[in-house]
This record gives C-alpha cells, structure tokens and sequence, in this order.
C-alpha cells in the first residue's frame, strides 16, 4: 500500500522566525514557500523536501526529528560548527566511536547530531548502507 509513497519530515518550532533564522543562517537554507506565522517549506539539493511548522510542543520530541544525509559528515560537520552550531555527544550508544563531534558505527557509517534554535534534534549522517536504499 505504502511501498511508493515519499516521506517528509515536519520539524516543530516555537517561533518561526527564530526557525526560519536558524535554517537560513546556521543550515545556509531558504524556503521555498512560506504560509505567513503557519509554516515555512524547504526544498534541499537533493530534492527533499521538510517542513517547519509553528506549534507550542517545539522541542519536546526528545529523539532525532529529521536526519540529513551528506557525503562528508566530518566536513559539513566542520563548516556548521564554523557557523556556531554546537554539537551533542552521547555517551550511551554501545558499538559507537566518537572522532570529535562525529560517531562512527559499524554499517550505518557516520552521523553528527546537533540541536535547532528549537530545541529539536537533527542529525547529519553518511546515509543509510546501499543495501537499504536498494542499491
């Protein structure tokens, strides 16, 4: 039934102007589209497409809400610290190595997990294994 359908994430936030700040300044995004005080829409590169929406249970979601897939997580990694993101590190994920902001993980590749102006958790990551994608 769902074998076709596409997934987007909708990423809450508290105040969409901080958002969309946020996106713009730290993420070097842009909306597409924007329904004024409701919610903004973004399109990346690589053709996904999210959205982020006004609500009042921004940042409560506690686990990752939205990962980005990137070629080189260290580097994208780098050039957003440059740009004041601050990175999160846990400690609790067994079989993980750490290099700096990065873990490692033996056949999920690499990922880097950071915080929004919203208090939700994103994540970058070297994509999910061909195997997955139907490589």
């Amino acid at each position: 039934m769902l074998e076709h359908a596409t997934v987007t994430a909708n990423i809450p936030a508290a105040d969409l102007a901080r958002a969309r700040g946020f996106w713009a300044d730290k993420l070097g995004l842009t909306p597409v589209q924007e329904i004024e005080g409701v919610v903004l829409l973004y399109r990346t590169g690589g053709g996904s497409v999210f959205t982020v929406y006004q609500t009042e249970h921004a940042g409560t979601s506690g686990p990752t809400v939205a990962q980005l897939h990137v070629a080189d997580v260290a580097g994208t990694a780098r050039e957003l610290r440059d740009r004041g993101v601050v990175f999160e590190h846990y400690d609790d994920m067994p079989g993980v190595t750490w290099d700096g902001d990065v873990a490692s993980s033996e056949g999920l590749g690499q990922a880097a997990w950071f915080k929004d102006s919203e208090q939700n958790v994103l994540c970058l990551d070297s994509g999910f294994p061909a195997e997955v994608l139907g490589g």
